[in-house]
């Protein structure tokens, strides 16, 4: 057998079992005692057995592969660290399962076009979709797929009563924001200014909110013109607070609502001669890498982004094996059932969404 590719048959002889006990092992099928199945995996691993990958989605009924769908433009996927430890995350928890990502990125109509077609022609099992605006064609493409899909970020629709509710993961961005706000008031800090990022995303006006929370809980009226938009980069933060020092040159301290957009802020606050945390005190949502770089070093929130993508593709695995098993059903999408096992044949139950705790770092910005 020398320079030829092992076969199933081969796997067999060498682990004295039939070709049919190897398929099930190869495929993972349930029913092979353990201690079978270590021979086979043995002689699998001596033999340098690689099983055929379009035999296999036969049996198994799975491609492999799950789409990650980020709907933002390249350059600031590439560029901002926020969409590095979320793909870091799904990477590793798609690897352990051995399972490939594709990324798919969407800035424009034709994208989504693009994407729609991709996901309905049978390449992918499953899909993770995240940074989604509320005008955003692609919840509704992923519903037409019928795949199982799980969403970065509490979404903006709503489902009928009856139907499973869309499976996502999230931060408690209304929480975080919170905090943030409650420790600038605990320094004394009265005139408090809020960059926000894009408000057709739910990340953004959940942190607005929070900051609003935490003002009227102290008896401060919340000023509309403390409030700048801007879009969650650093050149966003920096025009933004600008715009606010002109507007509001008495502020005396600023929540951003993302730590790229407070250095954009520091940037800022710098070119005017006001210093940090002396005249105006700053705090970040995210605490990522920018943020322990920063002059001065950044306080901020922390979201653990990185677990937050691997509970994405976590989630995404659990509804992939429930709609493997017998009884199961590969339609996905929004209202599809996911998650917990069928029996009898019924639709798998709807993992519940997943929102992970926000808490504040301080350091000397504040």
């Amino acid at each position: 057998m020398r320079g030829s590719r092992p076969t199933l048959e081969a796997v067999a002889a060498h682990a004295g079992v039939s070709r049919a006990t190897v398929s099930r092992v190869v495929n993972g099928v349930a029913g092979v005692r353990a201690s079978v199945r270590e021979k086979v995996q043995r002689s699998v691993a001596e033999l340098g057995y690689v099983p055929n990958s379009a035999a296999r989605s036969l049996v198994t009924r799975r491609t492999g592969a799950v789409a990650v769908v980020v709907a933002e433009p390249e350059t600031r996927i590439f560029t901002d660290p926020f969409f590095a430890q979320q793909l870091r995350g799904i990477s590793r928890e798609l690897s352990r399962a051995d399972t490939q990502l594709l990324l798919l990125m969407s800035e424009s109509p034709a994208d989504s076009r693009r994407i729609g077609r991709y996901l309905t022609g049978g390449h992918v099992d499953g899909i993770l979709m995240f940074s989604l605006h509320s005008d955003d064609p692609l919840p509704a493409i992923a519903a037409d797929s019928g795949l199982p899909t799980v969403f970065g970020g509490r979404p903006w629709w709503t489902v009928p009563e009856g139907e499973p509710q869309p499976c996502y993961v999230d931060a408690d961005n209304r929480g975080g924001a919170r905090l943030a706000v409650e420790h600038l008031l605990e320094r004394g800090r009265r005139r408090i200014g809020v960059l926000t990022g894009p408000l057709d995303q739910t990340s953004a006006l959940d942190r607005l909110d929070g900051y609003r929370d935490a003002l009227r809980a102290a008896d401060v009226h919340p000023d509309p013109a403390l409030v700048a938009r801007g879009d969650f980069t650093a050149e966003g933060g920096e025009r933004a607070m600008a715009e606010l020092l002109d507007r509001c040159p008495d502020l005396d301290a600023v929540f951003a609502g993302s730590d790229l957009m407070a250095t954009g802020a520091l940037r800022a606050l710098r070119a005017r001669g006001r210093r940090v945390p002396d005249d105006v005190a700053v705090v970040g949502f995210d605490d990522l890498e920018p943020a322990a770089w920063a002059d001065p070093p950044l306080t901020t929130v922390r979201q653990d982004v990185r677990a937050m993508g691997g509970m994405m593709a976590t989630l995404l695995l659990r509804m992939l094996d429930a709609h493997s098993a017998p009884g199961g059903n590969r339609a996905g999408g929004r209202a599809a059932g996911r998650g917990n096992g069928a029996q009898g044949g019924e639709r798998p139950r709807p993992p519940e969404p997943v929102v992970t705790p926000a808490t504040l770092v301080v350091r000397e910005s504040t």
